[in-house]
Formats: structure tokens, sequence, C-alpha cells
């Protein structure tokens, strides 16, 4: 992690494909990350984020390279008060994080052997000791040990316990 990105990489027993599958697919994303994605995948297209109930939509929350199996990359979500109040984040927290820029995530996913494929997690784009940058490098391992672990045993990590009304995915490390 630097101050202003952060890069995450892990191995998984699986090939790329399936991989890909549980980077893209709805009905994966939501088992280890309780969210979807409703786009077509190609570049430029608009991706909706459907959350805790919420759908997040924005003219420049789109998809910015799409190479299955290989490569997927993507502008990070809308803070919109909807979005708050299904994840359970105060009104001075999603403030705080709609002033900050705008982030991106990229996926690089690549073959090791017959059966493993490593992914790197590239988010970059952060204000250097922002709050997102704390927010989502604590989220970060937690997300991908939950796909690993769906994609190696058919099951995702349980969701960590949250005190009420402290949001959840990290959120609760800076209160409201």
């Amino acid at each position: 992690m630097s101050d202003s990105a952060i890069t995450y990489t892990l191995y998984i027993q699986a090939d790329p494909a399936r991989v890909w599958q549980a980077l893209t697919e709805p009905a994966l994303t939501r088992r280890y990350w309780g969210l979807s994605f409703e786009t077509d995948w190609a570049v430029g297209s608009p991706m909706d984020w459907v959350e805790h109930g919420a759908r997040t939509s924005d003219p420049a929350q789109v998809v910015l390279d799409c190479v299955p199996h290989r490569r997927l990359s993507y502008t990070w979500h809308t803070f919109t008060p909807g979005w708050a109040a299904a994840a359970g984040v105060g009104e001075e927290l999603r403030a705080a994080l709609a002033r900050e820029p705008r982030t991106r995530v990229t996926y690089e996913i690549e073959p090791v052997g017959d059966t493993l494929a490593r992914l790197t997690v590239l988010h970059e784009g952060f204000t250097p000791g922002s709050t997102m940058i704390g927010m989502c490098a604590r989220t970060w391992p937690l997300l991908v040990s939950s796909l690993k672990t769906l994609l190696e045993t058919g099951a995702p990590l349980p969701e960590p316990g949250h005190e009420p009304g402290q949001g959840h995915g990290g959120h609760e490390a800076y209160g409201d």
C-alpha cells in the first residue's frame, strides 16, 4: 500500500475463468461481497451498484477496461444518501467520502499452472491520508479472502459482526 493506492495479490485454487465469474456475475458477487453490478461490462458502459437494497447510479461510474478472464477495471461507486442509508453509514461520513476524488479499481488475473490463478487488485487514485483509503485498506483483505474462500470451498467467509449503526465493510473504524 502506498499513500494513494492499495495493491493486494493472492493466489486462488481456481482457473482464471472462474475468478472472472466471481468478479462479474451477480449471483457470485452477492455471496462474498453483498452487492451486485448491473452492467454489460463493455468499456465505457455505466455500472449500477446494487447493495443493501439500494441502487447507486452515476454517469461517472463506468467500466474502464475489460478483457475477459484477464483484466477488469472500473470507477469506484458514488456515495449517495441512498447508499449511505442502506449501508448504515451516517451523513457526516458519507459527505466526507463524497468530497474525495473518485477512485478506480483494477483486477489482473493471471494463470499459474493449470489450476491456480493469481489475482492482483489495484485500487488507486486516493488522496493521501484520506478517509476512503483507510476504509478500503481495511476492507479489501476481507473481501478478496471471502472471494478466495468461496471459490475454493463453495462458501464465503462469514460477515464479521457490526455494532448497530456502524455500517458494513470497514466503515466502523471511522464512526459517523
